[in-house]
Parts: structure tokens; C-alpha cells; sequence
């Protein structure tokens, strides 16, 4: 008989007993690791360390809202395959979140929300869950509802076209911590990238509906795209010291394959202009849309009603 049935009940197999205690297989549980841990945060010299954690919470909140969006579509999508594909990439940006904010706590320790004591909420969490919205510095890209599928398709492929050029060129990032999670992040963002271009190509040739509603959904996107290749004083700070890079720098590029896309599936680009800021601001300087209440309110609910709980 396999060990599978050496136990007195079906589910002990689950369960490490030879390690007491460890309950790291669970999605929720207390043994985190540290995402760090190994991993020398020191921030390199004539690096700015608070601009190097702005500049990372800049990346991980788009990555975090982004991924709470794609979340949703958890057992909603068109199909199966499509629900377990936009759940995996919501997974994969939500790794490059809890990286990114560990890297902004560990730079900056300042910046993590102060919790009740007792509380065991590691620092990239508390970044998440305990931050109001103006202290979010995503892009509004990432914030609107998921509209239909062609909606989702059109945005992921905005932002994985920009976020994989950005993140190409962060791989030699001066800060090791930054080139790691990028390194990493490149393979992800290529699958990302390539998956809602095929998908961008289906809906556009498929039947006369689909057309349409991929076309709404361009429409919908298309003028909060601009706000991607926007340069914060924070970007121009990092990309000057070597560890982060200015987004107008790869404008370009990005609209060269957008371009590509566009042509081979028969759409014309759109002449739409870009949404408009708030005060001078935009998502970068904690400026969002109406939609990012609702988002945070969901996405914080449990952790801010038990701070101290353990999961």
C-alpha cells in the first residue's frame, strides 16, 4: 500500500507532519517567508533610498490593483481555459507585487502603515492593505471595472506591451533587487503580452459582434494609455541614478508593437485623446478614478476589520 494511505484520516496526507507546525503549503498561513530574505537590500551608493521605494511602489501598486482586477474574473470568464489563464496572470503580477513592495519597505521602511501591536502582518502587506487611496501611486490604466472580456483583453495588452519594454530595460537595474524581480517579470509580461495579442487578433476577425466590442473596448482604454509614458519626478530621479527607468523612454517601442497589432488585425488606431489630469495630478501623484474606492474597499475589507488576525 502507498504511503498516501498510510494515515488515519484521508486528508493527514495534506499535512507535513514531519516539520510541526509548518504551514507553508497553505495560500494563507503564518510561515511566510520574507520574499527578501537572501537577498542583500542594501541600496546601491548615490541611489536616492527614498525615490528608489517611491519608484517601487509605483510598480508594485500597478501590479497589485491590476491583479485584483484580473481576480475577478475568477469563474466568470468566457470559458474554463480563460478562467484559469486570467487567474494565473493575476498571480503572476501579484508576485511582482509583494516583491516590489518588499523592496519599497526594505528601502524605506517609513513608508509601511503602523499597525496595532501584536499585529503579524508583514511589511508588503500591510503596504497593500493598510495604505488609503491617495497613498496608492498606480496608474488609473489599471483601475476602471473589467467591462467585457474585449475590455480586458484591449487593457492587458496596454499595459503588458509597456510593462514588458519597461521591465527589459530595468534587468540591468543598478539596484540587484529591482534586476532580479525584472528578470524574472520579462518571462511573465512575454506570455502576457502574446496571449492578449492572439486574443486582441480573435475578437477582431471573429464574427461581427466580437468586432464590436473589441472596438468598444479600444475606445474605452485607449485615452488613459497615454499616462504609461508620463515621467514622474520620481521616474527622472531613478532612471538618472541607474536604477529605474523613465517611461517616455520606451514610448516608442510600445507603440511599435501596439502598431503591429493594430495592422495585422485589421483596426485602425484610434484618434482619441488622453484623459485628462486632476488637479495637475495623475495616478503617480495619488489621483484616481472613481473607481479605485470601491477597489481598495474590497480588496482591504478583511485585513483592516482583523489587523492583528492570523490566517
Amino acid at each position: 500500500m502507498s504511503d498516501s494511505h498510510d494515515h488515519d484520516s484521508v486528508y493527514d496526507g495534506l499535512v507535513g507532519h514531519d516539520a510541526p507546525g509548518d504551514d507553508a503549503q497553505w495560500a494563507f498561513g503564518t510561515s511566510f517567508e520574507d520574499p527578501l530574505a537572501g537577498v542583500d537590500t542594501t541600496v546601491p551608493d548615490g541611489v536616492d533610498a527614498g525615490a528608489l521605494a517611491a519608484y517601487c511602489l509605483m510598480l508594485g501598486d500597478d501590479a497589485l490593483v491590476l491583479s485584483h482586477r484580473l481576480s475577478q474574473w475568477a469563474s466568470n470568464a468566457p470559458d474554463l481555459e480563460e478562467d484559469i489563464a486570467l487567474s494565473n496572470v493575476a498571480l503572476d503580477l501579484l508576485g511582482q507585487a509583494r516583491l516590489l513592495l518588499a523592496r519599497a519597505a526594505a528601502a524605506d521602511p517609513g513608508l509601511v502603515p503602523v499597525l496595532p501591536a501584536g499585529s503579524p502582518v508583514p511589511d508588503e502587506d500591510a503596504l497593500a492593505y493598510f495604505r488609503d487611496e491617495p497613498q496608492f501611486r498606480n496608474v488609473r490604466l489599471v483601475e476602471p471595472d473589467n467591462g467585457d472580456f474585449a475590455v480586458t483583453v484591449v487593457r492587458l495588452l496596454v499595459f503588458a506591451t509597456h510593462r514588458l519594454a519597461l521591465l527589459e530595460r530595468l534587468a540591468t537595474s543598478r539596484d540587484q533587487v529591482l534586476s532580479a524581480i525584472a528578470v524574472k517579470g520579462v518571462k511573465e509580461l512575454t506570455y502576457h503580452r502574446d496571449y492578449t495579442g492572439r486574443w486582441f487578433l480573435t475578437l477582431a476577425q471573429g464574427t461581427e459582434e466580437s468586432r464590436r466590442r473589441l472596438l468598444a473596448g479600444l475606445a474605452v482604454v485607449w485615452p488613459l494609455r497615454a499616462e504609461l509614458s508620463w515621467t514622474h519626478p520620481v521616474e527622472r530621479t531613478v532612471a538618472d541614478q541607474g536604477v529605474g527607468v523613465d517611461p517616455a523612454t520606451v514610448a516608442d517601442e510600445v507603440d511599435v508593437v501596439l502598431e503591429q497589432v493594430l495592422s495585422v488585425s485589421g483596426v485602425e488606431r484610434p484618434q482619441l485623446p488622453p484623459t485628462g489630469t486632476v488637479a495637475g495630478g495623475a495616478g503617480r501623484d495619488g489621483r484616481h478614478t472613481e473607481a479605485m474606492g470601491p477597489l481598495l474597499a474590497e480588496m482591504q475589507v478583511v485585513a483592516r476589520a482583523h489587523p492583528t488576525g492570523r490566517w
